[in-house]
């Protein structure tokens, strides 16, 4: 079954199974659960119903172990952080632009089973299929090894890189952060104002300032208004120590 199954992978299938158990540092005792982990359901389509389904059953349940691992680590390293803050930190971690940046780090996608329409259009790099592979990972790792063989690798693949994942600047809704500093201080909402608008229509560049209580607290740059109020939400944190001290918090925890 296994040789069937990989037939549309280079080399053995063993091989295969046993670079991919490499990259994760994990071996499976069943092997069936691995291969489920990877077979998208384009592929699963091309095969029998009784030989292997699709990883979206998998991905549910690893879905849910992943969360479990992420959520108990927070709560017992950053114990003098709020509910609120635990739950952005989840969300980036757990995200989906999270996931396939590990999918891309293990190379996952050479290991996905998919149909030869799909991986001709690009599904070994599209980014859904490879966060959902990812999580069905943590899904088969469960309920091959258990609790505890999950939550090892999550923290090895995840939880160890959680500074990379925070820091970066694509995943940090920095408008949303400000927002709801002012907010909690009950002192409503940054007004943003456009300062300058330059160059052509294809090729501008905006700068605006965010405002409170008619006080400049940041100014930003960007390819697109919003963009430039990300920047300029940015610099105010910045401006208000607010992100310094969030990441020291982290360090010190």
């Amino acid at each position: 079954m296994l040789r069937r199954l990989w037939q549309r992978l280079r080399g053995s299938p063993d091989h295969k199974l046993a670079e991919l158990e490499r990259r994760l540092g994990y071996r499976f005792g069943d092997r069936r659960y691995l291969i489920e982990a990877v077979t998208h359901r384009s592929y699963a389509r091309g095969v029998r119903n009784d030989e292997i389904d699709s990883y979206e059953r998998m991905e549910f349940l690893g879905d849910a172990v992943l969360g479990v691992a992420v959520t108990e680590y927070l709560y017992r390293r950053y114990k003098s952080q709020r509910e609120g803050n635990l739950t952005k930190i989840k969300a980036t971690l757990v995200d989906g632009r999270s996931l396939a940046q590990v999918a891309r780090d293990l190379g996952l996608g050479e290991f996905i089973l998919l149909s030869p329409e799909e991986e001709q259009g690009g599904g070994r790099r599209r980014r859904s299929i490879l966060a959902d592979a990812c999580e069905s990972l943590f899904g088969a790792v469960y309920l091959d090894g258990g609790l505890e063989a999950a939550r090892r690798l999550i923290h090895r693949l995840i939880i160890s890189q959680m500074d990379r994942f925070l820091t970066d600047v694509k995943q940090i809704n920095y408008k949303g952060e400000l927002l709801e500093h002012y907010q909690g201080e009950g002192l409503g909402m940054p007004r943003y104002e456009l300062v300058s608008e330059i160059g052509s229509d294809h090729d501008k560049m905006f700068t605006l300032q965010v405002k409170m209580e008619g006080k400049v607290i940041g100014r930003g740059s960007g390819r697109s208004k919003k963009s430039a109020e990300q920047d300029a939400a940015r610099a105010a944190l910045e401006h208000l120590e607010l992100e310094p001290r969030l990441l020291q918090d982290y360090d010190q925890a």
